[in-house]
């Protein structure tokens, strides 16, 4: 699906999330599973967590702004409940690996799906500033 220049950037992060939701639930043997328990963590601090804030910080506000406060309290529960997973799995809950993937994918699909769209048709053309 084509989108607008000012959602391209995070559109395109999409990819990272939806192949460490991948990795995750093709698993494997324990040693798999024990390395993606401390690889997650990094990898959302490092990449996940900055499409987080550049959408809590740009996209958001500007959406609560044009009356979608509905979209907006979701996107913020949804990553909020992707937080507290991840310090779960960094605390060592492996068994919080599946539910993370899970999650993690649906909620791309969420802001892919409905978020963006929404946000293409009541935002302007430009932009977000960042």
């Amino acid at each position: 699906m084509k989108r607008s220049a000012a959602l391209i950037k995070l559109s395109r992060e999409h990819h990272t999330a939806l192949s460490l939701a991948l990795r995750i639930e093709r698993g494997g043997d324990a040693a798999t599973l024990a390395a993606l328990q401390v690889k997650v963590p990094t990898i959302f601090r490092e990449e996940l967590e900055a499409h987080f804030q550049e959408e809590e910080s740009s996209l958001l506000p500007q959406l609560l702004l044009a009356g979608e406060a509905a979209l907006v309290n979701r996107t913020l529960a949804e990553h909020r409940q992707l937080r507290k997973l991840v310090d779960r799995i960094a605390a060592g809950d492996l068994a919080s690996l599946p539910a993370f993937a899970e999650q993690l994918r649906a909620h791309v699909r969420f802001e892919e799906r409905e978020l963006f769209m929404v946000a293409e048709q009541v935002l302007p053309a430009s932009p977000p500033p960042a």
